[in-house]
């Protein structure tokens, strides 16, 4: 595939936020952009060159967007693989239809993973109630049963403590293909994001450490408060998995780290993460940038880290809050995405606060927020 350069079309699969600031960094770069989405309002497609209203299923609008593109990606992982081959027939996708088919499905994904030398926690895969009690022999309890598929923000998730809270707990999944795993004594949760191009060179990021709320990402602080040692394990554990997906784009590796230090695997995003949105301001190249340019063939840009930075969520529980809080102070950064409605648990915006000492960084965004909530 020859390198693709400014002045090129880029389409993209999901409109929401992920694809408009993809949008933004490539508008930056010089480049066109195409965005198929079926929300007539979406945010990506608001600021896009054309706005594709259409089902990711329409094979028309499907095969619009690949004569009228030069290379294809997705901002979200629950795109439908065959529209994906589809695309792909016809111009460069990345990340490829079959890597984002593993991740479209827990069982698929932990089962790569460890054949790629990562370690999931204890799991096991239930496709019927039968399958329960040899899952929990597994895992033991507690547990946490999860749906297989479309399960996101701890969507699709319960904690089981016994055989039959397992069974009342699938059939509340609508009896759908899931996967038990142990219920990890957590010390913090991890994550990391990688770079990769078509030619296999990478750029891996610093280890962030996420603070979740009922089972959103409500803070991320980087670098992550580990061992030297527990960030270069995951650091190059991600690069392990690139390689052996054959990975083109930017991927977010989520890692538990349990209370005797190990790093367990828990699952992957194909796609530039909510984890990642500190690179905005905090590295010398966003992720979304990043994931421009490696799909484009060139080489990935620096990812090192300029500042200490905390990124915070804002949700449309809150909202709206008053920006003078926010904006009255030099050191943060607030990011709006053009959603015109706020519902409870949907992501509005996010702002990162930078500081040479990460600590006093920490403890600003933790004010900022109680502010802006009215604590």
């Amino acid at each position: 595939m020859a390198t693709i350069l400014p002045g090129a079309t880029l389409g993209i699969l999901g409109g929401g936020q992920l694809g408009r600031m993809f949008c933004i960094a490539a508008r930056n770069m010089g480049y066109r952009l195409n965005v198929l989405d079926p929300d007539p309002d979406s945010p990506a497609g608001r600021i896009a060159d054309d706005h594709i209203e259409a089902t990711y299923i329409d094979e028309l609008a499907l095969d619009y967007l690949a004569r009228t593109c030069d290379v294809v990606t997705t901002e979200f992982e629950n795109i439908p693989a065959e529209s994906m081959r589809r695309l792909a027939e016809a111009k460069p996708v990345f990340p490829s239809p079959e890597v984002v088919e593993i991740a479209q499905n827990r069982n698929n994904e932990k089962a790569f993973a460890a054949k790629a030398g990562l370690t999931p926690a204890p799991n096991y895969p239930v496709f019927q109630e039968a399958d329960l009690e040899k899952a929990i022999e597994t895992t033991g309890m507690p547990a946490i049963l999860k749906t297989a598929t479309l399960g996101y923000d701890g969507k699709g998730q319960y904690v089981i403590e016994s055989l039959q809270q397992g069974i009342e707990a699938f059939r509340a999944s609508g009896g759908v293909e899931c996967v038990l795993e142990s219920k990890v004594e957590l010390k913090k949760e991890i994550s990391v994001i990688i770079a990769r191009n078509q030619h296999g060179q990478s750029a891996v990021y610093p280890v962030s450490e996420n603070e979740h709320r009922d089972g959103i990402l409500h803070i991320t602080i980087v670098p992550a408060r580990v061992d030297d040692a527990v960030a270069e394990k995951a650091r190059q554990q991600v690069q392990q998995l690139a390689e052996a997906l054959d990975y083109v784009g930017v991927l977010a590796v989520e890692f538990f780290l349990d209370s005797n230090n190990a790093l367990l695997f828990n699952e992957m995003a194909p796609r530039p993460h909510n984890s990642g949105h500190y690179t905005k301001d905090g590295c010398v190249t966003s992720q979304f940038e990043q994931h421009v340019r490696v799909i484009c063939g060139l080489p990935p840009g620096d990812a090192r880290l300029l500042s200490p930075v905390v990124m915070v969520n804002l949700l449309g529980d809150l909202w709206q809050p008053d920006w003078r809080i926010l904006l009255s102070d030099p050191n943060t950064k607030l990011h709006l995405y053009g959603k015109k409605e706020a519902r409870p648990g949907r992501k509005m915006g996010h702002y990162n606060v930078l500081d040479d000492d990460l600590e006093r960084a920490l403890a600003t965004a933790r004010k900022t927020y109680s502010r802006l909530a009215g604590d």
